[in-house]
């Protein structure tokens, strides 16, 4: 299949962010063979979309994820939390509890079909479901292919739940990351996750330590989230969590670390040294109310530290404005950390899902993943290689996704889904497992 896409202004992202006028862009199969002057790029073609009136970008990349949380929403029986433990123990760890693999399955699905609106084509998730654990990756899986994204998956191991848990989550992961391996699917990859350090034995971390690496995969782990991961694992262990997970060899060039919010220099030095990947997410960090990631320090150390969003949203766009603006306050500086918030979007983010992956994602560049998103937007004034940070953050941002391509497949064209969903059917029966959802919790 060889689609060209003419006539808009394309924006590469990488780590020199280009702005091209009067280039197209050829994708054939599942990658882009070509971006030259439209005169340049012969036919003939089977699809030609026009770009007129829109920017031509990268797919978004959300690098820490909770599809499982989709049927919270406007859930009200949870207590009222003080802090973060209360959260977990008043919210998450009741509702995640009570999760079924057909809530599981929906969850991903109603989710991944917003990714696609808000033009976010790559995702990494963490799962927890300690009632529903065999087989809920699988389905997972199977959302994600029936959508068209790509999703690095893997299910949230720890202790809290029993031995026979613990020992299924081994499993689970270990089952997922063979089938990955064996089946090397563009569209899905594997970490073994583990919940966070406070929630995990010695005995327990070493075992997923092994098969990890026995597997070739990287790790995927909330790390020092809140001040209380680190009390209790200095408290129980002598060790604080980076330092912790680095003894048990969790760390590594593929292993992604979520939050990192409350990390001391030392660790910093760890994460930079091992070359682990961190995820932040500061719109989830500020509705916990657990504090803002140090983004300017981690980057300054060489940490490749990129965005996600906790599941607190799917669009790409909003959480690097709040991230902007976070890092604003916490320095009490409305100058500090512009390029390396949106680096963390247009550079890092790329370079975490093309080490994921294995192959170029998230730029726009001759063998990268045909992962492509038209929006509208007609900039007020000049967008260049040099105003074009501005642009996405305080313009593009407020702007609507038109076009969605993953892979060179088109998702969604003209604002409306080109996949063969039923949107309306899927919503309701969302909705009816939720209501049975909130009865159980």
């Amino acid at each position: 299949m060889r689609t060209l896409i003419q006539n808009g202004t394309i924006i590469t992202f990488g780590k020199a962010c280009q702005v091209l006028e009067d280039h197209a862009l050829l994708l054939e199969g599942d990658r882009i063979t070509r971006i030259a002057p439209k005169s340049a790029i012969q036919g003939p073609f089977d699809r030609v979309l026009d770009a007129k009136g829109k920017v031509v970008m990268p797919g978004l990349i959300n690098a820490h994820m909770h599809f499982y949380s989709t049927l919270v929403r406007g859930l009200g029986k949870a207590a009222p939390s003080c802090n973060f433990q209360e959260v977990l123990e008043n919210l998450w760890w009741r509702l995640d509890k009570k999760l079924s693999l057909d809530d599981t399955y929906y969850s991903a699905k109603v989710m991944l079909v917003e990714a696609i609106k808000k033009g976010t084509t790559t995702l990494i998730d963490h799962h927890a479901s300690p009632g529903a654990v065999r087989g809920s990756l699988d389905l997972i899986a199977k959302a994600v292919k029936e959508t068209g994204l790509r999703a690095s998956l893997c299910y949230e191991l720890s202790d809290r739940d029993g031995d026979q848990v613990t020992e299924a989550g081994l499993e689970e992961n270990t089952a997922f990351a063979r089938r990955c391996k064996q089946e090397n699917d563009p569209q899905l990859r594997a970490h073994f996750g583990l919940h966070a350090a406070f929630t995990i034995s010695d005995k327990t971390m070493a075992r997923a330590s092994e098969l990890g690496h026995s597997l070739g995969v990287g790790f995927h782990v909330h790390v020092a989230e809140a001040a209380s991961d680190v009390a209790h694992n200095v408290k129980r262990y002598g060790q604080r969590v980076v330092e912790r997970l680095d003894a048990h060899g969790i760390l590594g060039e593929k292993t992604m670390a979520a939050h990192c919010v409350h990390i001391d220099q030392s660790e910093v030095e760890t994460l930079a040294r091992t070359r682990t990947m961190v995820a932040t997410n500061t719109q989830s960090n500020l509705n916990n109310a657990v504090g803002v990631v140090d983004l300017v320090r981690l980057q300054s150390a060489g940490v490749l530290a990129g965005l996600g969003t906790d599941a607190m949203t799917v669009s790409m766009l909003e959480e690097t404005r709040v991230a902007l603006w976070a890092q604003h306050l916490r320095a009490n500086n409305p100058s500090c950390a512009f390029m390396e918030v949106a680096g963390a979007l247009t550079a890092n983010n790329p370079e975490i899902a093309s080490r994921v992956w294995g192959f170029p994602i998230g730029e726009l560049k001759e063998g990268a993943a045909a992962d492509v998103i038209l929006m509208d937007y007609l900039p007020p004034t000049p967008l260049d290689s040099g105003t074009v940070l501005g642009h996405l953050i305080f313009g593009i941002s407020q702007a609507v996704v038109d076009t969605t391509i993953c892979g060179g497949r088109i998702l969604m064209e003209g604002r409306k889904l080109a996949i063969d969903l039923d949107e309306v059917e899927m919503a309701k029966r969302s909705r009816a497992l939720a209501v049975k959802l909130w009865d159980r919790f």
